[in-house]
């Protein structure tokens, strides 16, 4: 068997360990022995990264995406994992000059796109991220991901009208997205439209019924005069359509 054959063997049993209890020391020791047969496997490096990341080792993910940079120069992939590490370490200025190498790359990579309008919303730049969101958009319309993001970026700065309909543009293009409808209900009780806002949490709670936010939200609302009939009647209507 080839060094290449082992590395992926390897890697697979990382991935395998990876699934069965993230981040664990048996899959770091895997992909290090996949990289250790093979020190070009990008993608062991790619996970081993990400691992770091999660586990606060930045140096050490920094490495390890840094040099799938070095293995696949031509991956928009691999500079939107770099930025994103870069992101993480809160150096903003290195994250945006990787996620426009990736657009550079691929002139369509939405995910870069995002990325990119939410560094620039780190850095307040709110109308230079709306503007990127909007690019995203209209690369890909069908994309749900650039109309979520515009939304809560909407949201997070009380343009609800605008958030709305970002919103609902999310739930045309997938009707069951749940933190689309979630944060509807949230607008609608900032805004006093509490039968909406239960009509919202309703909405979620059929598409998942443990939805420990949604419960909380519609009991959050309980004791407005006006909600109060609304929950009761919901609260109701909700057990008698749970199996």
């Amino acid at each position: 068997m080839g060094k290449r054959d082992q590395a992926f063997q390897w890697f697979e049993k990382g991935c395998r360990y990876d699934s069965l209890e993230p981040d664990s020391d048996k899959a770091v020791e895997a992909y290090r022995e996949s990289l250790a047969c093979d020190e070009e496997y990008a993608d062991a490096y790619v996970n081993l990264g990400f691992i770091f990341l999660r586990r606060g080792r930045y140096d050490e993910a920094l490495r390890c995406f840094e040099k799938v940079v070095k293995l696949e120069p031509t991956n928009p992939e691999a500079y939107n994992n770099l930025g994103y590490a870069y992101e993480t370490v809160e150096r903003t200025g290195s994250a945006k000059m990787m996620y426009r190498h990736a657009l550079a790359l691929d002139s369509g990579n939405i995910e870069a796109m995002i990325n990119i309008a939410h560094v620039l919303e780190l850095e307040g730049d709110y109308h230079g991220a709306v503007s990127q969101f909007k690019s995203a958009i209209t690369v890909n319309p069908g994309a749900t991901a650039p109309h979520f993001c515009l939304a809560v970026l909407y949201d997070r700065h009380d343009m609800f009208d605008e958030a709305i309909e970002e919103y609902h543009h999310v739930l045309e293009i997938d009707g069951g997205y749940l933190k689309a409808i979630f944060n509807l209900g949230n607008i609608y009780v900032q805004l006093g439209d509490y039968d909406r806002a239960v009509e919202s949490y309703e909405r979620v709670l059929r598409l998942d019924p443990d939805c420990v936010d949604a419960w909380n939200s519609l009991g959050s609302i309980s004791d407005e005069p006006r909600a109060r009939a609304v929950f009761q009647r919901s609260f109701s209507s909700i057990f008698n359509t749970i199996p």
